[in-house]
């Protein structure tokens, strides 16, 4: 186990390779999350900037070395993530692949799956998205339509995925796909596969969004037919790897490869913002009822912030054990929201400018953040789901 001197050392080495190495500014607009990644242009800044990360060894730290990674003690990478943030570095763009399908693949896959799919997660040569949500089923996610029929040596899958995050670039596909519709149960019925995209009948299309940009897609697969060993585990044990996915994705699982899955938006970013802001000629800051606002969000800032290491210390959850992981999400998203939300607000008039208004304050840089930040309340199960998973799963109340 690393000493305390060999941690901070290791801070240091980070904390000073950040600051020579940070990427100039592009003179393009960079997303502020791995959802926006919507031109080439983007795609190929974030590349190779992941690629950067992974070759001076900041990514996958935790990772085993044979698959790419370092082997190091979670810490490490810990430390390394939290010094990107604080550098307000670039996002690790693949992270579909970092924080979802890769953990997956590393805790439970086969031997062959860690060797063909790990190291191009890390290096950002494949990217990944992920098939589970469509359009007909909302946050339904047990009922998913989306057929595939074993055919020899193949699975031939029609249906459509929606809100599939970088799903015109991705090399492969996490999918959960019916091959059971006869089941008893709708869960039994259903199959996790690791599915390539660039093969014939899969048509992903790209969603425009309120802020007039791309990142999602509706995935349209007819008569796609992908080799039958992109089956992961049992055909109709699905469900169980869905879950598992779903908890990496919430934060509540451990095991993602590290970097920024979106660009680090403080609570003082805000607060640099509005000063000199002015309101009927008082300045905004010196509001009462806006101090009280702000306040309020600082305490609920700094409560997320220290929830996330009271969680790793098992003596303070006796009372109601997960509790913390389970809801980070929930209450994450939700105060990210909130807080974005406020700072438009308080722009007063200005807050109606955006990005293509030369006179939008940084921008456009907030109403950009507040419109984005509903596809994170979304995705992975909507505040909802997540306030039900914490009833049931943490309180114990009845469905």
């Amino acid at each position: 186990m690393a000493t305390e001197q060999q941690l901070e050392n290791f801070r240091q080495e980070v904390a000073a390779w950040m600051k020579a190495n940070k990427p100039a500014d592009p003179g393009f607009l960079l997303p502020q999350s791995f959802m926006e990644v919507g031109s080439e242009q983007q795609l190929d800044f974030l590349r190779e900037w992941q690629y950067k990360l992974w070759s001076a060894g900041y990514l996958g730290m935790a990772w085993p070395s044979e698959y790419g990674g370092q082997g190091a003690e979670p810490v490490f990478q810990s430390i390394a993530d939290k010094e990107m943030s604080r550098a307000s570095v670039p996002i690790a763009f693949n992270v579909i692949g970092l924080g979802w399908a890769g953990p997956l693949i590393n805790d439970v896959g086969t031997e062959e799956e860690k060797r063909k799919y790990l190291k191009g997660i890390l290096t950002g040569e494949d990217i990944w998205c992920q098939g589970f949500s469509e359009p007909d089923h909302g946050s339904d996610l047990g009922s998913a339509q989306c057929r595939a029929v074993r055919d020899g040596d193949e699975y031939v899958i029609n249906g459509s995925k929606i809100w599939t995050t970088m799903g015109n670039y991705a090399k492969y596909m996490i999918l959960l796909a019916r091959t059971n519709p006869n089941a008893e149960r709708k869960y039994d019925g259903l199959s996790f596969f690791l599915s390539p995209m660039k093969v014939p009948g899969v048509d992903p299309k790209p969603i425009r969004k309120l802020t007039g940009e791309y990142g999602f897609t509706q995935t349209y697969f007819n008569d796609a037919r992908i080799p039958a060993s992109c089956l992961m585990g049992e055909e109709g044990k699905g469900w169980q790897l869905a879950m598992q996915t779903l908890q990496y994705e919430r934060g509540a699982e451990a095991g993602a490869a590290g970097g920024l899955s979106m660009v680090r938006i403080a609570f003082e970013d805000m607060i640099e913002m509005l000063q000199g802001k002015q309101r009927d000629g008082v300045e905004v800051l010196d509001d009462p009822v806006v101090r009280d606002e702000l306040m309020q969000l600082l305490i609920e800032d700094k409560a997320i912030s220290i929830g996330e290491k009271r969680a790793h210390i098992g003596a303070l959850n006796n009372d109601f054990r997960m509790s913390l992981p389970l809801s980070t999400k929930l209450r994450w998203t939700e105060h990210a929201r909130r807080m974005r939300q406020a700072a438009v607000r308080l722009q007063g008039a200005g807050g109606s400018l955006y990005v293509q208004d030369s006179q939008a304050i940084q921008g456009g840089f907030w109403q950009r953040a507040y419109m984005q930040s509903f596809s994170a309340t979304i995705g992975g199960g909507t505040l909802q789901v997540q306030a039900n998973i914490v009833a049931e799963h943490v309180l114990g109340l009845p469905k």
